[in-house]
């Protein structure tokens, strides 16, 4: 038996196992430098050697073995392709419990409704600036925040103005030298009439109201200020004068619009337009009023299209009563376009549509569920076109289709995960037992 120390001899320090043959001398920094061989290089060919190896048993493990036909692999985190979708079987009991009702694809009258969002905004037509004819400054403000209702002849404010004052100056002496000529000759007295209707209508272009003109009169004193008034009843929407102020002739003081009637303005789509006529009835409907229905008209159809977003804007005309409707409302309008008399059509409930493709559920006389790829046309509330995929007397399903839909896709994707190894999808023939 060899004893320890010869085993050691036998194994020096500085060796190691190598890969293939006994040991092998390890450089020793204390030693001489032993002389290397080709082993070395043998275990560095044999290093470089395996990573190609498992590179090879890879392929021949996946790449060399063909996949399905038609590339269905193994991508469980896929969606089914668009047409991938198969034939569903549904029992009574099964189409009753998720809901699914059935409808005829049939031929008749189809309206077609066009919506579009508008926003109700002031009749142009009803809206009146109030601008002083003369300069001057304000005396007094009687009309003074923005919203206030006010009344035809209602006063705005009192203004101080030098010309107006000169003006009443006249109409007095107009008024004194007419007493004066009473008695005079005709010219006189022709003359004297025309100088004081003169002085009146003066007064009366520069919107001094007939009743302060003949207050001055019937006084003969000058008034210090005048009062302009409203010459519109309606709110104001715009006020820019202030108490106190200096304003100048052509300045726009207020602006004040009639609420009685309002307009609705909204875009339409290019395509749309050959449907869109001058008083056609409109149907609004209001966020703000749920319920309630405005009815109205088109009232005009502006001549150039927006090139960015390819509409042209409609106006429609609203009746105003209780002044509900208020300018900057959104608003849903709706009309109604005309239609095909022979028009394919089926519930919309009956179409399911993805963005990518607007599939139906024909059912077949074996009562299956059979999907199928249409193309739609125009749809009114209720009902959409068939362009084609279906002819007129095809039983369709008309509710649940999501969820039909859904049943055929895990048929599919069941179907493609059959063919994974060790995934056999063959349905049991008999229930299992419980233990």
């Amino acid at each position: 038996m060899k004893t320890e120390n010869e085993t050691l001899d036998q194994h020096p320090a500085g060796t190691v196992e190598a890969a293939f043959g006994g040991p092998e001398r390890v450089d020793s920094p204390f030693g001489e430098q032993p002389v290397r061989g080709r082993r070395p290089a043998l275990r560095w060919s044999v290093y470089a050697g395996i990573p190609l190896a498992a590179f090879v048993a890879v392929y021949l493990v996946t790449g060399g073995t063909k996949r399905p036909a038609g590339g269905a692999g193994h991508d469980h985190g896929a969606a089914p392709a668009a047409d991938s979708s198969r034939p569903v079987m549904l029992s009574s009991d099964e189409a009753k419990r998720i809901g699914v009702t059935y409808a005829v694809a049939s031929v008749g009258q189809l309206s077609r409704e066009i919506r579009t969002v508008g926003q109700v905004t002031f009749d142009e037509t009803r809206v009146k600036a109030i601008s002083p004819k003369v300069e001057g400054w304000v005396e007094r403000l009687y009309v003074d925040f923005t919203g206030q209702a006010v009344h035809a002849d209602a006063p705005l404010l009192a203004l101080y103005s030098p010309m107006l004052v000169t003006a009443q100056e006249e109409l007095l002496l107009a008024k004194r030298l007419q007493a004066e000529v009473a008695r005079g000759s005709e010219e006189a007295r022709t003359s004297a009439a025309e100088l004081l209707s003169s002085s009146r209508r003066r007064l009366a272009y520069w919107d001094i109201a007939a009743a302060d003109v003949a207050r001055i009169e019937s006084t003969e004193q000058v008034q210090r200020t005048l009062t302009l008034r409203s010459p519109v009843s309606g709110f104001v929407v715009e006020k820019n004068v202030l108490q106190g102020q200096r304003i100048m002739a052509g300045g726009a003081l207020y602006k004040i619009a009639d609420l009685s009637t309002v307009w609705v303005e909204g875009d339409v789509f290019e395509q749309d337009l050959p449907s869109v006529r001058l008083g056609q009835p409109v149907t609004a409907d209001l966020e703000a009023l749920p319920g309630q229905a405005f009815r109205g008209r088109i009232t005009y159809v502006y001549p150039t299209l927006n090139a960015d977003t390819r509409t042209a804007r409609v106006r429609v005309e609203l009746p105003n009563p209780g002044l509900r409707l208020k300018p900057g409302m959104y608003a849903t309008l709706r009309l109604t376009g005309a239609g095909r008399a022979d028009a394919l059509s089926v519930p919309r409930t009956a179409v399911l549509s993805t963005g990518e493709r607007n599939l139906v559920f024909v059912k077949r006389p074996d009562g299956m569920l059979e999907p199928r790829l249409v193309t739609l046309g125009v749809a009114s509330d209720d009902r959409v076109e068939i362009l084609r995929g279906l002819a007129a007397g095809d039983s369709v399903a008309a509710s649940a289709t999501f969820l039909i839909d859904a049943e055929s896709n895990l048929g599919t994707a069941l179907g493609g995960m059959g063919n994974m190894p060790g995934m056999d999808m063959t349905a049991p023939t008999k229930a299992p037992t419980e233990k």
